[in-house]
């Protein structure tokens, strides 16, 4: 039976391995939300850029505490973090489970909420649940809630903490190391463009064009003379045809003034 959590409470945690599952509903402008973790040690705080796991550092060095990635359920988008709790290194104290939205308040996303899951049931119900609500809309990165030892049992407290400043921030008081400069953490960096472990397509190559062979120069066929009779060449331009067999040509100048019969004969005069 799943337990519905309020901001503050705890659910001891029976499971060797959970999977906490960020969900919220997408829409027109709604931004992408992403889970990240913060393996935190003594004194609260991680004890290298290692200990963060995010977008572009999926798997912590350990194995033990992994990003899944984001899925399609229905009508909601997820994103999950996995966690082996029987295998994590005893000097980690906490795993803080963490939803950013890249620099946009959470005033605009919708449905946020978390689940822990026992990984070794496949389709199971939820362990618990907690319903995500900021406290200003302003925040644009989220302690969802924490994993923490408590003897040798693990338990979750659902927590809903906010930050002004992004998942930069966040990580920044937990003591990760981020160059301003060039927006990197660890090896990983904090450039959300360049993200490696999300379900986000490459694009493609351009289009090469496709290989053409050199074409020969088209020639109109000869014409086929009709029998008997020459053929002009192949683009001359018509000629005029003579007159009709057996007429004389027509008559195309004013006749001679000055013409004048030839003398007749004597068989031709009169008689």
């Amino acid at each position: 039976m799943t337990r519905a959590m309020l901001k503050g409470s705890n659910v001891p945690l029976e499971a060797a391995t959970v999977r906490a599952v960020v969900r919220w509903t997408p829409g027109q402008e709604v931004p992408d939300v992403d889970a990240s973790a913060l393996l935190l040690g003594p004194g609260g705080r991680v004890r290298s850029d290692e200990d963060f796991v995010f977008y572009n550092q999926p798997r912590h060095p350990s194995g033990k505490v992994w990003r899944l990635g984001k899925r399609r359920a229905g009508q909601v988008l997820t994103d999950t973090i996995q966690t082996d709790l029987l295998g994590v290194e005893p000097e980690v104290g906490r795993v803080l489970l963490i939803a950013s939205a890249d620099g946009v308040a959470f005033d605009r996303v919708r449905g946020l909420s978390i689940a822990l899951y026992d990984a070794a049931v496949a389709e199971g119900e939820p362990l618990a649940s907690f319903d995500i609500k900021p406290e200003t809309g302003q925040e644009t990165a989220l302690i969802c809630g924490e994993l923490y030892r408590r003897g040798d049992a693990w338990k979750f407290r659902a927590l809903g903490e906010g930050y002004t400043n992004g998942l930069q921030g966040l990580a920044t008081d937990y003591g990760i190391s981020v160059d301003e400069t060039e927006g990197a953490a660890g090896s990983g960096g904090l450039d959300r463009t360049d993200r490696t472990a999300t379900s986000v397509a490459q694009p493609l190559p351009p289009e090469q064009p496709p290989h053409a062979w050199p074409q020969q120069p088209q020639t109109p066929p000869a014409p086929q003379p009709a029998y008997g009779y020459p053929q002009p060449a192949y683009g001359a331009a018509p000629q005029p045809t003579g007159a009709p067999h057996g007429y004389p040509p027509p008559v195309t100048a004013a006749p001679d003034p000055d013409f004048r019969l030839p003398p007749q004969g004597p068989q031709f005069i009169g008689r």
